[in-house]
């Protein structure tokens, strides 16, 4: 194995345990409370190599997102998936959401959090949680689609979604996903 190899696998290896810290911390804690010398006390990556791979701390919570996004998407598909009936893929978003809450330390939507602390002054910030949340209303809108239902369903949808991941993450509670899921429900037995 050459030198250059050995230094990208160690650089990539760095990154993705700084991006581990940077995901629990700024998770549990909030991107605001965490600074640069958390994550490198988290990561065990020296805080030199961290300033090499997120020059400023805006870039490594925009990678944070970004990796988060492909994550959280992942997992929410691979549920749906299991589904057979468009409808009830539909109705499985809602039961994912309803599992995702009641998981050890959730703290809500890390890109609305992300963009709480951050949206006003940091444009990358704004632009990975805009991303985020198009990126979601457009798998809504495919689901949709696919049950042959009108579109204007997957924006009604997306809005019981996100209010329901706002109020699990203020109360710590499961039920805003139940609640949500009935609505969808009556939404598509009314064909709205």
């Amino acid at each position: 194995m050459d030198s250059t190899t050995t230094r990208e696998q160690a650089l990539a290896l760095a990154r993705e345990q700084a991006l581990d810290a940077a995901e629990r911390l700024f998770y549990d804690r909030g991107v605001q409370a965490v600074g640069m010398d958390d994550i490198r006390g988290a990561s065990g990556v020296s805080l030199k190599r961290l300033y090499q791979l997120f020059p400023a701390k805006e870039q490594l919570v925009e990678a944070y997102l970004e990796r988060r996004d492909v994550r959280w998407r992942a997992r929410l598909s691979e549920h749906v998936d299991g589904q057979q009936r468009p409808e009830l893929r539909i109705l499985a978003v809602f039961d994912w959401l309803g599992l995702w809450f009641a998981e050890p330390g959730f703290r809500g939507c890390a890109w609305i959090n992300a963009y709480g602390e951050l949206g006003a002054t940091s444009e990358r910030v704004a632009a990975r949680a805009r991303a985020h949340k198009t990126a979601f209303k457009a798998y809504l809108a495919g689901l949709v689609s696919a049950a042959g239902r009108p579109a204007a369903l997957g924006d009604h949808l997306f809005l019981l979604a996100e209010g329901a991941m706002v109020t699990a993450g203020i109360t710590r509670s499961t039920e805003p996903a139940a609640q949500a899921r009935a609505a969808a429900q009556l939404l598509l037995e009314t064909g709205k």
